[in-house]
C-alpha cells in the first residue's frame, strides 16, 4: 500500500511540478490560468491531463492541433513517481515521511530547473525553510510515539553548518558556485542533519563528488574545459537524497571498515 500510494501520488505531483518547471522561471502564477497547448491555445481537458496515460493515449500530440507534446512531461510525471516509491521504501510508515516527499518534490522542480535556465529560484528555495522546518517539527513530535527532539536540534545545527560551508567556498573562490546553491545548502543541511551526521557528512559529501565526476565526464568528451559553470544544483540535491536514504547505512559501513 506504501509503494503503491507512494507512486500514485509522485505521478499526480509529477505533473503539476511539469507546470512549475515552466512557469517558476518566467515569474508566471503555477494556479492560473489553466495549462493549454501552446500552438493552438485550447485548454487542455481534465481526461487529457491523467498523468502519463493521457499522453500514450494521444500518441505525444494535442487532440485539437496535433501538434507534437514533448516526452519530457511523461517522463518528469514516472520520474517523481519512482523518487516517491524510493523514498517512501526507505522512509515507511512515520511522521519523517511528508517531509522526505516534500523534499523529494522540490528536488525534481529545482534540478530540472536549474538544468533549464542555471537557476535555482527564490519562489521555490526560500519558502523551502519554513515548510521543511514544519514538517520536521512535525517528525520529532511524532504525535501517538516516542518523541525525538534532539533530531530537531539536529537539523537546525546541520543547516547551519553546511550553510556556513558554502558561504566560505564562495568566499574563498568568488564566482565558483551561485548564490542560489548557497541558499539551498541550508535547506539541504536540515533534512540530511535530521536523519543524523552519518546522512549529513554522506549527502553533502556526495553532492560534490556526483559534480564533480559530471564535470570530469564533460571535460574528457570536450564538452566542458576548466573554468567552464555547470548546474551544481541537481547534484546537490542528488547527493542529499542518496543521503537521506542510505547515507546513514553508507557512514556506518564506513566507520566499520575503519574499526
Amino acid at each position: 500500500m506504501l509503494v503503491v500510494g507512494a507512486g500514485l501520488l509522485g505521478l499526480l505531483i509529477g505533473s503539476f511540478l511539469n507546470v512549475v518547471v515552466w512557469r517558476v522561471p518566467r515569474g508566471e502564477s503555477v494556479v492560473r490560468p489553466r495549462s493549454a497547448c501552446p500552438r493552438c491555445g485550447h485548454r487542455i481537458r481534465a481526461w487529457d491531463n491523467v498523468p502519463v496515460l493521457s499522453w500514450l493515449v494521444l500518441r505525444g500530440r494535442c487532440r485539437d492541433c496535433r501538434a507534437p507534446i514533448s516526452p519530457r512531461y511523461p517522463l518528469v510525471e514516472a520520474g517523481t513517481a519512482v523518487v516517491f516509491v524510493v523514498l517512501a521504501w526507505s522512509t515507511g510508515w512515520s511522521w519523517a515521511l511528508p517531509a522526505v516527499l516534500y523534499l523529494g518534490a522540490v528536488a525534481v522542480a529545482l534540478a530540472l530547473i536549474d538544468l533549464d535556465v542555471r537557476r535555482l529560484p527564490d519562489a521555490l528555495v526560500l519558502p523551502a525553510y519554513p515548510v521543511l522546518g514544519v514538517l520536521l517539527l512535525l517528525a520529532s513530535w511524532s504525535p501517538g510515539g516516542a518523541s525525538d527532539w534532539g533530531a530537531l536540534l539536529r537539523a537546525g545545527a546541520g543547516g547551519g553548518v553546511l550553510l556556513l560551508a558554502y558561504v566560505a567556498i564562495v568566499l574563498i573562490r568568488p564566482g565558483g558556485m551561485g548564490l542560489g546553491d548557497v541558499k539551498l545548502s541550508g535547506v539541504l543541511g536540515m533534512a540530511l542533519a535530521w536523519w543524523g551526521w552519518g546522512a549529513f557528512i554522506v549527502g553533502a559529501f556526495a553532492g560534490f563528488v556526483l559534480g564533480g565526476a559530471y564535470a570530469g565526464v564533460l571535460m574528457v568528451a570536450g564538452r566542458a574545459r576548466r573554468g567552464t559553470g555547470i548546474p551544481f544544483g541537481p547534484w546537490m540535491l542528488l547527493g542529499a537524497l542518496l543521503g537521506v536514504t542510505v547515507g546513514e547505512r553508507l557512514w556506518s559501513a564506513y566507520l566499520g571498515l575503519l574499526g
